[in-house]
């Protein structure tokens, strides 16, 4: 019998009721059932509730019930430890859910009983840096880690070291380093290039660049990118699209290629440029 973990988006009602009849089928098959101590309060199941760090223990199986946001959330939970995510997508069109909610069922059997495959994505390893020195664990991304300015509104000035040499400073409304999975999320809203999601590569964007060198790099994934905050103004650091951290002057974090990688179980070739297609309009001729 298999264990299965359940993420749940906060704000979907549907995704708590999917919860609920999905734990129910599980456990009467046999199966193991585990939520995250939030989620299970959310769904009423709280006899299922386990916590972070122990929610990945053991799993077999992570289903994100929910849109891109809740993957990002999934693959940042379970992703360190190896463990396959499927996706359903309970929010608009997605880049990352695999299955409809009327699928489901389908799909876990498939799953279970081994039919289907594995994707996988590239992660980025972040550490921040205080004063010189590391913080002892580093934060995985699926998308991207982004240095933005603060509520004030003033301009961010980065300092941005590759492979230990330095390149130049940035002064621009924020900087993004993003996997090719993240290339379609922030990156792609500041003009920054689409990458088919399974190379791997870094990409640097700027965000409204104050500065004549407004072009964004595509490094390889060994690549280790250091961006430091300078003098005089703070920063904001956030990972996957949630706050993370704030970043004084003289603060840094590194970026590089994870050896962990994100595994999305899917059923078939997954068609990147058809979806590009649906989501962007594209017409055929």
């Amino acid at each position: 019998m298999a264990v299965i973990g359940l993420v749940l988006h906060h704000e979907r009602a549907e995704a708590v009721g999917e919860a609920r009849q999905l734990a129910s089928w599980l456990t009467a098959a046999g199966h193991g059932v585990r939520l995250t101590t939030g989620d299970a309060a959310l769904a009423d199941l709280a006899q299922l509730g386990v916590d972070d760090e122990g929610f990945p223990m053991g799993l077999d199986l992570a289903v994100s019930l929910g849109g891109d946001g809740s993957m990002l959330r999934t693959v940042a939970l379970v992703s360190a430890h190896g463990v396959p995510v499927l996706g359903v997508n309970l929010g608009q069109l997605g880049y990352l859910t695999e299955i409809e909610p009327t699928g489901l069922r389908d799909a876990l059997t498939r799953v279970l009983a081994g039919h289907h495959e594995i994707e996988e994505r590239m992660l980025l390893e972040v550490t921040v840096e205080r004063a010189g020195v590391a913080e002892p664990r580093a934060a995985l991304a699926l998308n991207d880690a982004v240095i933005g300015k603060t509520p004030t509104g003033h301009t961010v000035r980065v300092e941005v070291d590759i492979d230990g040499d330095a390149f130049t400073p940035y002064a621009a409304d924020g900087l993004i380093v993003a996997t090719p999975t993240g290339s379609t999320a922030y990156n792609l809203s500041a003009r920054g290039p689409i990458v088919a999601p399974t190379h791997r590569a870094l990409v640097l964007t700027p965000v409204s660049p104050h500065m004549l060198f407004d072009r964004s790099l595509v490094l390889e994934p060994s690549t280790r990118l250091r961006l430091s905050i300078g003098a005089s103004r703070p920063a904001t650091l956030a990972i996957d699209g949630r706050q993370a951290d704030d970043l004084a002057p003289g603060d840094a974090i590194t970026c590089t290629a994870s050896p962990h990688r994100a595994r999305l179980v899917m059923f078939g070739p997954r068609n990147f440029h058809q979806i590009l297609k649906a989501k962007f309009r594209l017409s055929d001729r």
